[in-house]
């Protein structure tokens, strides 16, 4: 676990930061390959996931603020700082977003553009979850089981204390339903379907 990765200079790369690049870039390149599969138009599709992330961030950031709105009232640069979103609040608005540029902007099928993006946005939260792993943060309860985890010193999880890695367990949760929203894609019936799923 580390929470930085590298540093050259003053420029350090955070382990977090690189899960979401790597998050981003594996759920663009399968969205893009299942556009073709399913005779979508790859540039709509890129141009949605675009979208998602820059609105999904916004989203993220916006609802972290009103998690913690009396610390941003009091010092509102230290929460809208780097660190700090929430990802329900990305995912909504991203969703949202995604809704209005299919329906108002282009007029073309939102559902047909969630059943492609939809196991893209889990295979992205996997490694996001994967990102928090390293950072320490959104960890579980203490535990005593044997494979509870203890997070170092300059991570967001307390030191020296067994902890439950749940951020390692929604990871595989994230996956395996990426995995089943891949191959149930190959059978659905109606559009709509994955995203339903």
């Amino acid at each position: 676990m580390r929470v930085d990765l590298f540093s050259i200079g003053n420029f350090t790369v955070h382990t977090y930061g690189l899960m979401i690049a790597i998050a981003i870039i594996l759920a663009v390149i399968i969205a893009m390959k299942r556009a073709d599969k399913l005779e979508l138009v790859g540039e709509e599709a890129l141009n949605l996931a675009i979208i998602c992330v820059v609105i999904g961030f916004l989203g993220a950031k916006i609802l972290f603020v009103l998690e913690n709105f009396r610390a941003f009232l009091e010092s509102p640069m230290s929460v809208l700082g780097s660190s700090g979103f929430v990802v329900y609040g990305g995912i909504v608005i991203g969703i949202l977003a995604v809704f209005i540029y299919c329906r108002f902007i282009k007029k073309i099928s939102f559902f047909r553009y969630t059943d492609l993006l939809f196991p893209s946005v889990a295979l992205a939260q996997a490694f996001g979850r994967i990102g928090c792993f390293f950072a320490g943060c959104c960890y579980g309860k203490e535990t005593d089981a044997w494979w509870g985890v203890v997070f170092p010193k300059g991570s967001f999880a307390p030191a020296g204390v067994a902890l439950i890695p749940t951020q390692l367990i929604s990871s595989a949760g994230d996956f395996a339903i990426c995995i089943i929203l891949l191959l149930y894609s190959r059978r659905a019936k109606k559009v709509g379907d994955v995203s339903a799923m």
